[in-house]
Parts: C-alpha cells; structure tokens; sequence
C-alpha cells in the first residue's frame, strides 16, 4: 500500500519534503512513529478492501507485536515498504500478515518490523462483529479475484468522494509510496 504521512511530529512541525526517496520516507515515519507514539497516514492501494479504502487517512498507534492481537491491522516495516494489512498469526520466525483482498499472505516479518497498528481512521467499522466478518471477508475475496468487480466498486467510491469531499481539501504533507 502507498501512504502519504499528515501530522509527523507534532501540530507545531510539518514535515514538506518530495525529495526524498520512498524508502527513505518509510523509515523517516517509521521514526517518527516510534518517538511521537501515534502517526496519521493516508493509505493509496488497494489491498485492505473493503475494510479500508484508497486515500482513507488512518491514525497508527505504536506497538510491538506482543500488544497485537489477531485480526487487528498492523503497520509493518519492510525493505522500505510499510505494509497495513490485517495480524494473521504469530511463530517463532516472526508474524505473518495478510491485505483482506490479497490471495495469501505476505511473507513473514520479523518482529522487530512491527511499528505500530490502526486505532482511529476511515474503516469500515463493522469488519469486527461476527456476520459483518464474513461478509467482509466475502466481499474481500471477490475484489481480489474479480477485477471487473474491484473496478467498479472503485470507480463508485471516486465518485462518491468527490461529492462527499469539497474541491481543494486538505492535502497530504509527505507521500511515502511503499
């Protein structure tokens, strides 16, 4: 998923730079992340739908992986790439994660890549309660396989966005394509 962060520090510090390198965005939030202790970015794939959708602005509390729980969605570091995908299990190698409409899961992570994970954003907000679960997961697993479907729905939500948010909206600080 790419990211663009909002608030790096605090309200008094913004951080403007298109300078540098996408991996070097990646871990200069993974910094900030990991001394302010929340971080609020602004998700641009594809791979958590339904669940979270492209330009939803998220906040990410900081954890270790110990503190998460399966089935919460997670904040992980990578090769420069930050990964927001959904806690799937935990082994002695590390942790696995999954995007709910990817086909498998990622490769394990090491548990030091764990950096935070999602408390406050826009998700769908009943992918938590049994029968909403399910359905989530359903409609997960057909974006994935139905491009025709993920186009749509996609094309939808442009529009609805567009109506929903006014022309010249707040726009991102920093863009951290991972």
């Amino acid at each position: 998923m790419q990211f663009c962060a909002q608030d790096l520090v605090s309200r008094e510090f913004v951080l403007k730079s298109t300078s540098l390198l996408s991996g070097e965005r990646a871990a200069l939030a993974a910094e900030v992340l990991r001394r302010s202790g929340r971080l609020r970015l602004q998700v641009h794939g594809e791979s958590m739908l339904p669940t979270i959708w492209p330009r939803a602005v998220v906040e990410i509390l900081s954890c270790s992986v110990g503190d998460v729980k399966r089935g919460e969605i997670v904040l992980a570091i990578r090769d420069g790439r930050l990964f927001l995908h959904r806690f799937m299990v935990r082994s002695r190698d590390g942790f696995v994660l999954q995007g709910d409409s990817m086909p498998g899961p990622d490769p394990i992570f090491q548990d030091e890549a764990c950096i935070g994970k999602l408390v406050n954003g826009s998700v769908a907000p009943a992918y938590k309660t049994f029968p909403f679960a399910i359905v989530y997961h359903a409609i997960g697993r057909l974006v994935c396989y139905c491009g025709p479907v993920r186009r749509t729905a996609l094309n939808l939500y442009q529009r609805w966005e567009k109506w929903r948010i006014p022309q010249g909206g707040v726009k991102p600080t920093v863009y951290l394509e991972a």
